[in-house]
């Protein structure tokens, strides 16, 4: 009998698909920008590529338990979609949400799911973008191009969060967690859960997890701020007694939430002291006067200085009145059989870790990009507004807000996209990227973010791989809501920044 050699065949290559706009991401920045596409842009042909198997982006991906918003949603939410639910909500809510937009404007045929781009790659000679990208269920090969790249993926790495390495941690005989891989089976019924963290992740998963296990501990290296308060709005209670109109409801309240945030950011720059007296006084609210709250609950830097979640009905700090839950400011020393040694000899004995110790970046989702077959390094381009970049051709990228809703900034450069797209079909032309003005030449140029201003430690870590802003506005994300919403309409798209081919 004759041996006959198995090859392996790989499934072909289909030919490139075309589309006028590719949208990278279906989580909130996909959805709206592509129901901006549709309303403001009709006629544009566009595709949505998610690698995962799920629209909503961190809903999708984030199992661990009570995961929900630590932004309101009627800011969180879109503009143009009113939420009728408690401002902060679980991740199957703003899922639903989510599921809505798309069934009611049929944004669902436009998405295909298991979709990795590996590359994308700009040829000024076509004025158009190729994006190579895997199949990641058939292993089959994808090509698409477009006129137009809209990136909204986010900036989380969902392949692995971060943890830090700590001396023996092979040793712990016990489970180890990492809540964005979180096991659907886990069962932690009577067990000793040590959380490690103190970021919006733990503040979440502690009052859920805190009812049936033994007991949880939060461990963290130093305190975070935190804001409590009811999980209602009262204006938007009244206004519904009243029969008001739900899109007008969901703008009222918009307004008061947006201005109330800007007051408040301001207040924790002129008056940073009363700002934290302020917010240690809900945490004694809750646990006494004879807690310490200055060891647990103060942190060294300023608030606003790094994201401040909010509590709602002060579930985490009911939870450690109760004797459910507690605290514990600490080093890890290194890790045991049984827990972990502290660097005050404390032990924690654990039968469950869960490192709540936040995410890695992904710039532009990992992709590797080119332009005329020069690779591109982002942190050699300057930003324009935070989304757009010099040398980068038809590319606008959206990054949120860290102290206001993610969603709001997600909305606004949507209405600049289909503005930007509907000049260049107005004046024929097909190119377009941001290069300094003259005036702009001799400007200071500076890392994405003013680490005195905001510093969490997830964009510290990835500082050096962002692109740089300059000390003009108009080459910064700014941070700055409130006076974007008023500046971004009035962009001047035949400004000399802007280039045209």
């Amino acid at each position: 009998m004759n041996d006959t050699a198995t090859i392996a065949v790989r499934p072909p290559v289909q030919a490139a698909e075309h589309f006028d706009v590719l949208i990278v991401g279906a989580g909130i920045s996909g959805i709206g920008g592509a129901y901006h596409l549709q309303q403001q842009c009709p006629g544009t042909s566009y595709v949505i590529l998610e690698m995962q198997d799920n629209f909503g982006g961190t809903w999708w991906t984030h199992k661990y338990p009570g995961i929900r918003s630590d932004s309101d949603l009627y800011t969180f939410g879109y503009r143009f979609k009113p939420w009728v639910g408690p401002p902060i909500a679980t991740a199957e809510e703003i899922r639903t949400y989510m599921g809505d937009v798309i069934a009611e404007n049929g944004i669902g045929q436009h998405i295909r799911y298991h979709h990795r781009i590996g590359n994308a790659s700009w040829s000024s000679a076509t004025k158009r973008w190729t994006v190579q990208a895997t199949n990641t269920q058939t292993g089959e090969a994808r090509a698409f191009t477009c006129n137009f790249l809209y990136m909204c993926q986010g900036y989380y790495n969902h392949d692995e969060g971060y943890t830090p390495e700590w001396a023996g941690m092979e040793n712990f005989k016990g489970q180890m967690i990492h809540p964005m891989k979180w096991p659907e089976d886990l069962d932690y019924t009577g067990k000793k859960v040590v959380v490690i963290g103190s970021g919006a992740t733990a503040a979440t998963l502690i009052p859920a997890m805190a009812e049936k296990a033994g007991h949880i501990t939060m461990l963290q290296r130093s305190p975070t701020f935190f804001r409590t308060g009811r999980n209602a709005i009262e204006i938007a209670d009244e206004l519904r007694k009243l029969k008001v109109d739900e899109m007008w409801v969901h703008e009222i309240v918009r307004r008061k939430i947006t201005y109330e945030g800007a007051a408040f950011t301001q207040r924790c720059l002129d008056e940073p002291e009363k700002v934290r007296e302020d917010l240690l006084g809900m945490v004694t609210a809750v646990l006494g006067t004879d807690y310490d709250i200055e060891k647990h609950f103060n942190p060294k830097y300023r608030p606003w200085q790094q994201r401040i979640a909010f509590i709602p009905d002060a579930d985490l700090f009911k939870g450690i009145a109760s004797g459910k839950a507690s605290v514990v400011t600490d080093e890890i020393e290194r890790f045991t059989q049984g827990g972990i040694e502290l660097k005050s000899g404390e032990v924690l004995e654990a039968d469950i870790v869960v490192t709540a110790t936040g995410f890695h970046m992904s710039v532009m989702g990992g992709i590797t990009f080119e332009v005329d077959g020069k690779p591109v390094d982002w942190s050699e381009t300057i930003t324009y507004r935070g989304m757009m970049f010099t040398g980068v051709p038809n590319l606008v990228w959206v990054f949120g807000y860290f102290r206001a809703s993610w969603t709001l900034r997600a909305d606004m450069v949507g209405d600049f996209v289909c503005r930007l797209l509907n000049h260049m079909k107005t004046t024929g032309t097909q190119q377009v990227e941001v290069g300094l003005r003259d005036e702009d030449r001799d400007m200071k140029v500076l890392p994405w973010i003013d680490e005195d201003n905001f510093n969490p430690n997830y964009l510290k870590r990835s500082l050096h791989l962002l692109p740089k802003r300059g000390d003009k506005k108009d080459w910064a994300h700014t941070q700055d809501y409130w006076n974007e919403k008023e500046e971004f309409p009035k962009l001047d798209l035949t400004d000399t920044a802007f280039h045209y081919a």
